[in-house]
Parts: structure tokens; C-alpha cells; sequence
């Protein structure tokens, strides 16, 4: 490396190209550092960027040979640039590179690659294990095949590791954080029961991830699921898209028989708004008796909790604190369950929340959860791993935030259906294709729901979100472990 830095500094025309080589070379220590999915991925993007930048530099901007500037794959423009949305207008090159970038751990394999990268994959082998440690060529095949079983391995033993070290909660934490939900919802249970006995609700009952064992990070998000007993002929179901709105996966509930049966014969009639039962009504029927009625100071006193509703907030949330430094945050949602089996929640549409304000939730969760553990009870397979591993990268990450549970499930269904090795052993390639297949739905603008396909489950983000999104996983492509480490997962 001292001979090509001596060659360049003698040579300023040749800066950009020297600078390119001194970049790849110096930096080969990466190459045991990265994964085996990530490596060459991260070199290619890398050594083009830096290639591109030398034949373009506007100190020698006649010096750029036109056959020379042809690519070999075309980079996107935004790998280099510091702002962090994507433009339309790059869609269409995401599409082609992501053909470029890893979809396994094995994806890299000399023999099988141009030549050149080939050629560099081994100098940075040679490199690696030291200048003159490999001599002859049976010596240099070795090393290599060992060095490349290592890579392979990098990944799924840095995945296990941010699995154990950062997803995984305890257990005893688990069951604390369960008994202080169970606490609040007998509290709610008898003081609805006392204060609204009229009220036609079934059981309530918790539910959520904490009590699927998907949760992950920390135990801090239950559900207390609140089910409204409806007279069936007196209101119906209207699905979202047979309506003017056009909205899959959300249901209207129609007040019928108005004429027979006027308005007040229901309870629910309080909370109709032109003529449909609204669920910003009924929860705000709720909200004045949970976090207006309520003492709960009183009741976190005798509990020893610290309770109080989150405002503002979509649904009706309460945080509890239930050790100096654990909270628990209970969502109360009214529940109505169809005869055909569909659950609505009264959760509202994010982003037009005023113009779909009538719009009950259709609520996967349940049938979701119970394909996804069906499947890895046949095979033995990682799929719950891979979920958890990808919702504790989400919670992580601000830049993914916006990512939730049910998109990353059936983004997992749907890639059981065409993928079939879900072994323990290959948790780091299905979660290499897992990146690989979020990027493309963002990119198409569209996640279709694995038990509803009409249902788009990417409905609800803006559009700078899904550029935002697929800008930080295509790069992630690159360097999964750089997920990790955002995380605070891995050094």
C-alpha cells in the first residue's frame, strides 16, 4: 500500500484514482469485520462511488475518458449525497441495483462473479491474512475457502448475540410487566361494572405481544381489549372498499332500521354520527370515564404504581409505572367482533383521521400471530426469531420507527410462501431476504396483507416515510450489522 500512496502523491492528475485505490486497499481490514452477505456489497458500492468521484473530479474535468465512465451497475445517486429522502426519480435505478446487492450470506462466491471482483475479493484475502502469509496458489484457495466460511457465519453469530443480548427480555420481567396489566384491567373491570352497568361489553381481556412472547427490548406495551355487544338487527357491517373511501381493511358499522326501531333503541346510539357508529365517539365515551372519572392516584397508591393517561395520544393510553425504572404503557380498546370472524378496533386511520373518522380497524394480530407460530412448529423453523430480531431493529432505530409489528409479519408470511428453508441455521440469509423484500414493497408503494392481499398495509405512511424507509434499508443492504450496532446491540 506504501508503493501505491508514494505513486499517487507523485502523481496530482491521478489524485482521484489513487485516492479510490488507496480507499479499497486500506480499508480491507473491513473485510473481516462485515458479514459474509455484507462484504463484497459494501467494497462494490463503495470502490464505484469513489471511482466515479475520481473521473468526475472538477479539478481535471477534461481528463475524463467517456468509455471509461461507463458503469458496470448503475449506483444510485444518493449513496453519496447527504440528504436522507429518496426522489422518485430513483426508484426506478433502486429497482435495478437492488439485483446487485446480497440476498444471502452466500450470495458472494468467487467463480460465480466477474472476474474482477473476483480478482479483488482474493487480493483483499491475501491482505488480509497478511502480505507474505500466502505464497503459493494451493495456500491462497484455502485461506480462502476458510475465510469465506467465517464470513458466512459472521452474520448469523452477530444476529444470535444482538437476539440474546438486546430482544430477548427476561422472563421474571415478563411476568412483572403482566401482572401489573392484569391489575389495571381488574380495576377497570369493576369500576365499568359499578359505574355503567347498562354498558352491553363482554368480558374485557389483555392481549398483545407481551402476552405472544414477540415482544422485545423491553416489557413496556400491553392491550386491554374491550369488546361492545352490538343488536344484530339493528347494526350491519359495510367493508371499506365498497365504500366511497375506497379503504381496504377498514369496516363501517351502519345503524339499520332506523324506522322500526328508532334512534335511542340501542346504546350505542350516543355515539352514531351520520348514521354510522363512529369509534372517535365511542372512545371518547370511554376517555371521560377512564381518564376523567378515575382516581387514579388513589388507585397507584394502594397498587404502589404511578398511573396516569398519556395525552395526547390516538387511542386512550395509560402509562404505568410499575418499578423506578419500568413502565408499562396499556392501550384500552373497544373491541367489536363480527359474525364472519373479522375484529375491529377503534383505531383510527393515521393519516385522515377527520375524513375516515366513522372507519373501524380490521385487526390481523391474532390470525397473523397464530400462521406464523403454525409454521414454525412444523419445521422448526426461525420465522418468530427473525421477527423479533427485525421489531427489536425497528424499535431501535429511529430511522424505522415507523416500521410496526404487522407489517414486518406478513412481510415474513409472504416470504414463507416462496422461500422454504426457515432453519435455525439460516437466520441470517432469510433476514438479508427479509431487508430485500421490505425495500421492494416500499419501492412498489404497496404490502399486501398475507390473509387479506387486498389490503395494503403501507396504506398509512407518506410518502417522504416510504422514501425514508427505503433509503435506510436499501443501504442496510450493504452492512445489516450496521442495524445492529445502531441499536446498540453490537461494538
Amino acid at each position: 500500500m506504501a508503493g501505491v500512496n508514494g505513486d499517487r502523491k507523485g502523481k496530482k492528475d491521478d489524485n482521484g484514482m489513487g485516492t479510490a485505490i488507496d480507499f479499497m486497499l486500506s480499508n480491507a481490514k473491513l473485510v473481516l469485520g462485515v458479514g459474509g452477505a455484507a462484504m463484497l456489497g459494501i467494497a462494490t458500492l463503495a470502490v464505484k462511488r469513489m471511482y466515479d468521484r475520481a473521473i468526475s473530479a472538477p479539478t481535471s474535468p477534461t481528463k475524463m475518458d467517456p468509455s471509461g465512465g461507463k458503469r458496470s451497475w448503475e449506483e444510485p445517486n444518493w449513496m453519496g449525497s447527504s440528504p436522507r429522502v429518496l426522489n422518485h426519480d430513483m426508484k426506478s435505478t433502486v429497482s435495478r441495483s437492488l439485483q446487485s446487492l446480497p440476498t444471502s450470506s452466500h450470495s458472494y462466491e468467487p467463480g460465480e462473479r466477474d472476474p474482477r471482483a473476483v480478482r479483488w475479493h482474493q487480493n483483499c484475502m491475501r491482505r488480509a491474512v497478511g502480505r507474505g502469509g500466502v505464497a503459493a496458489g494451493g495456500s491462497v484457495a484455502a485461506h480462502s475457502d476458510l475465510l469465506r466460511a467465517r464470513m458466512r457465519l459472521s452474520l448469523q453469530e452477530r444476529l444470535w448475540e444482538f437476539y440474546q443480548g438486546r430482544v430477548a427480555i427476561p422472563s421474571e420481567e415478563q411476568a412483572t410487566a403482566r401482572r401489573a396489566a392484569l391489575d389495571i384491567c381488574a380495576e377497570l373491570r369493576v369500576f365499568l361494572h359499578a359505574k355503567l352497568p347498562d354498558m352491553p361489553l363482554r368480558e374485557m381481556y389483555l392481549s398483545g405481544s407481551l402476552y405472544d412472547d414477540l415482544q422485545v427490548v423491553m416489557a413496556d406495551h400491553a392491550q386491554l381489549m374491550v369488546p361492545l355487544i352490538l343488536e344484530k338487527n339493528l347494526w350491519s357491517s359495510v367493508p371499506g372498499e365498497e365504500t366511497i373511501m375506497n379503504v381496504p381493511g377498514f369496516w363501517l358499522i351502519r345503524r339499520e332500521n332506523l324506522e322500526y326501531f328508532p334512534r335511542g333503541s340501542s346504546y350505542w346510539d350516543r355515539c352514531m354520527v351520520g348514521g354510522y357508529l363512529s369509534p372517535k365517539s365511542v372512545l371518547e365515551v370511554f376517555d371521560k370515564l377512564v381518564a376523567g372519572s378515575i382516581n387514579w392516584p388513589a388507585i397507584g397508591s394502594v397498587l404502589d404504581y404511578v398511573i396516569r393517561p398519556v395525552v395526547p395520544s390516538e387511542t386512550l393510553t395509560l402509562e404505568v409505572q410499575y418499578e423506578t425504572d419500568r413502565r408499562l404503557y396499556v392501550d384500552f380498546l373497544p373491541l367489536l367482533a363480527m359474525d364472519d370472524g373479522a375484529a375491529l378496533v377503534a383505531k383510527p386511520h393515521r393519516l385522515s383521521a377527520e375524513r375516515h373518522e366513522n372507519l373501524w380497524r380490521q385487526s390481523f394480530r391474532v390470525a397473523e400471530t397464530a400462521r406464523l407460530r403454525a409454521l414454525d412448529q412444523e419445521d422448526g423453523g426461525c420465522r418468530g426469531a427473525c421477527l423479533k430480531v427485525a421489531k427489536a431493529v425497528c424499535k431501535l432505530n429511529p430511522a424505522l420507527n415507523r416500521l410496526n409489528a404487522s407489517q414486518l409479519t406478513n412481510a415474513i408470511l409472504l416470504l414463507s410462501e416462496r422461500e422454504g428453508d426457515w432453519t435455525q441455521e439460516a437466520l441470517a440469509d432469510r433476514f438479508l431476504q427479509l431487508l430485500r423484500a421490505l425495500v421492494g414493497h416500499l419501492e412498489a408503494g404497496r404490502l399486501p396483507c398475507a390473509l387479506s392481499p387486498k389490503v395494503n398495509l403501507f396504506c398509512e405512511l407518506t410518502e417522504q416515510e416510504v422514501d425514508e424507509l427505503g433509503y435506510t434499508l436499501y443501504c442496510a443492504l450493504s452492512d445489516p450489522e450496521d442495524l445492529l450496532r445502531t441499536g446498540g446491540g453490537l461494538p
